[in-house]
């Protein structure tokens, strides 16, 4: 058992999520898990991190196999704990995998997912990164399908030489196994959001509000992103970086005389 590679794992649904259980349940036979999760559903939080309040560690499970903590924080805070105390002076992982999500996370999406926030946090440790979200967003989701991604993609990361930092961000459409064209690296659609709020009065007479909204597809003829590779079937792999520099704007601005 200690032969067997140390994988990290966490999500954003909350450590009782039934896409957590079944990234457990497909990694199980790749390696010892180390598990720390939020406590409850963190959706959105991208990276935010907790400074405002104390966090709360509580141990759900310890086996040769398997340990298993609860976090009350973001997906983000998970990941610190984990590496900058729970593992300070202990094995560090080879590998680091947050999701299976409820739900999509291409396009712009990686920007406000938890579980991105999650996966890009780990890359930072300089270990090998993967976001998993299946495109369901039903809490009892079918991850038959996911599973067999997640191991196939699992597997190839494992085998393959790296250059960290490598972060990537897998989505699976919601189709049975048969009916998934393949897997296709590509990059991430440039679309984005636009938000509706929905007022409301509530009984007291003060005014409230719901967030909705549309994602807006500005290339939807490209063939090369990931709405694409999803909308045809296909498992999008965007390999994901954190540096936001606008190199081309960064060559007009060095032109400016100030």
């Amino acid at each position: 058992m200690d032969k067997k590679p140390l994988i990290f794992l966490t999500n954003d649904d909350g450590v009782h999520a039934k896409g957590l259980r079944e990234l457990i349940a497909t990694l199980q036979p790749l390696g010892r898990l180390f598990v720390v999760a939020p406590q409850t559903a963190q959706s959105g939080m991208s990276h935010a991190i907790t400074m405002t309040r104390p966090l709360f560690l509580q141990k759900l499970e310890e086996t040769p196999e398997r340990v298993i903590y609860s976090c009350n924080g973001t997906p983000v805070d998970c990941v610190k704990i984990a590496f900058d105390y729970l593992m300070l002076h202990g094995e560090r992982p080879s590998l680091a995998i947050s999701g299976i999500n409820h739900g999509a996370n291409s396009a712009i999406n990686v920007l406000y997912s938890g579980t991105m926030g999650a996966t890009i946090e780990t890359s930072f440790y300089e270990i090998p990164a993967i976001g998993f979200s299946l495109l369901d967003h039903d809490e009892n989701a079918d991850f038959s399908t996911a599973r067999l991604y997640v191991e196939q993609i699992t597997r190839k990361v494992m085998a393959e030489p790296i250059e960290n930092p490598l972060c990537l961000n897998v989505n699976i459409p919601n189709l049975p196994a048969a009916e998934i064209k393949g897997i296709m690296p590509c990059r991430q659609n440039r679309g984005y959001w636009r938000e509706k709020f929905e007022k409301r009065t509530n009984p007291q007479g003060r005014d409230y509000y719901w967030l909705s909204g549309y994602f807006y597809n500005t290339e939807p003829e490209a063939c090369d992103t990931d709405e694409w590779a999803l909308k045809n079937g296909y498992v999008s792999i965007v390999p994901i970086q954190v540096d936001l520099t606008n190199y081309p704007q960064l060559d007009r601005i060095k032109q400016w005389k100030f």
